[in-house]
């Protein structure tokens, strides 16, 4: 059933990234979840390279689940790092995972932080 699943999302996945393309003026805003952590990073694709990047492991060391609230709050840093960087607008990549719960919040986080999709 995993492997379903897994080969599923992939599936997804290849399908947004052919139509998701970060550049310097809009970078890529991309999520990874795993069962005890959520990733979010800010990539330019045309350099290949990551711009900035916060996860839940950054906000709560001791934990070792995620949950809304961890996701939200990891939206709003991943966001407050960005305007550093002068980043103010990005195109957002789910990775094939749907928009609910977990990706939905940080997303949520991130735009009450500044940054526009």
């Amino acid at each position: 059933m995993t492997n379903i699943k897994e080969s599923r999302r992939q599936r997804i996945k290849k399908m947004i990234r052919k139509r998701v393309e970060g550049t310097q003026e809009k970078p890529r805003l991309s999520v990874f979840r795993s069962n005890t952590a959520i990733y979010a990073q800010i990539i330019d694709d045309k350099l290949g390279k990551t711009i900035v990047s916060a996860s839940s492991l950054e906000i709560d060391k001791t934990s070792k689940s995620i949950n809304i609230e961890k996701s939200k709050k990891v939206g709003l840093a991943l966001a407050e790092k960005a305007k550093k960087e002068g980043i103010s607008k990005v195109v957002f990549d789910r990775n094939g995972y749907l928009y609910h719960g977990k990706i939905k919040a940080l997303a949520e986080g991130a735009r009450e932080g500044g940054l526009q999709f």
